[in-house]
């Protein structure tokens, strides 16, 4: 089996002072995955104060590349961090594929995960890795899941009235999600929906939502605390190629039993049909699915 890929980003932000010592002038170093790399008082590890990104890459492509790192800016914006350093990350993860593929990790479906931290408290100097490996295998999820909605515990304009608690940023203090997983297989499901105290279908733990009735897809639009997704703007082009409305708009939470289908959709797993519901049962256009996992997979923007 190939070893995971990992560079050390020795140049993460462009602030003044970000590089660290013995930066090559590349802004990155490959290091050896296994061994010792995060400082015990990182900010990223004792708070989770940093942001990160997942990047799908398929055939040696990373998906969505820009938006990916634009993403990451944008998170690294709402925590006030300092602006990534996007070239520098750009060319690692390009670099950190290529070695990787060199080394015989040629599965059609790898990742590329991009942490960027705070870095060691009172330092003022930030982290940042690329870590590249094979991505697990989907094909189970890719033909359905069962999904239970839970409530997220804010009303669905939290992000304006109170940004503070920094929803809409995709940031490493990823427990509340990873609780609302466990939750869900407590339940017999398999992911979930998370919806707004006040009604309002809102996003996955990891993914975002996608509504069909009939020629109208739709999903939560993002003013609402919501992760803008990459895959899902893709979910989007491939149903308006097939001639479908798309919609960004606030959709109540009851409305979802009465859809036609359901995804959850995300990077490295691409789309996921929904074939149940909190009981509700629903049909899966099996060939519709596949060709939309297929278009995901073919992306090269």
């Amino acid at each position: 089996m190939t070893r995971a890929t990992l560079l050390t980003i020795t140049r993460p932000t462009s602030a003044p002072g970000s590089a660290a010592e013995g930066d090559t002038g590349s802004g990155f170093e490959a290091v050896d995955a296994d061994a010792p790399q995060v400082r015990l008082m990182d900010l990223g590890l004792t708070r989770g104060d940093g942001v990160f990104e997942t990047i799908s890459v398929v055939d040696g492509h990373p998906q969505a590349l820009d938006p990916h790192l634009q993403r990451l800016a944008h998170s690294a914006m709402l925590l006030d961090l300092a602006e990534p350093d996007l070239d520098v990350w750009r060319r690692a993860v390009l670099a950190g594929i290529e070695t990787h593929r060199s080394n015989g990790g040629d599965a059609r479906e790898l990742y590329a995960k991009l942490i960027l931290t705070r870095g060691v408290e009172g330092t003022g100097r930030p982290s940042g890795w690329v870590f590249v490996d094979t991505a697990e295998d989907f094909t189970a999820a890719r033909q359905g899941i069962r999904v239970v909605t839970l409530d997220r515990g804010y009303r669905h304009d939290v992000a304006e009235t109170s940004p503070w608690l920094l929803q809409g940023a995709k940031t490493l203090s990823y427990a509340a999600n990873r609780a609302g997983l466990r939750e869900a297989a407590r339940r017999g499901a398999d992911d979930v929906i998370f919806v707004s105290t006040d009604g309002f279908a809102l996003e996955g733990p990891t993914s975002n939502v996608i509504v069909r009735n009939g020629n109208t897809v739709r999903t939560p639009q993002t003013d609402q605390g919501i992760l803008a997704g990459t895959t899902q703007a893709s979910v989007f082009a491939f149903f308006e190629e097939q001639g479908f409305d798309t919609v960004y708009e606030r959709i109540p939470a009851a409305e979802l039993a009465t859809a036609d289908e359901l995804w959850l959709v995300s990077s490295v797993r691409q789309a996921a049909p929904v074939t149940d519901l909190d009981g509700t049962p629903f049909t899966v256009d099996a060939e519709r699915t596949a060709a939309l996992n297929a278009f995901l997979l073919a992306r090269t923007s």
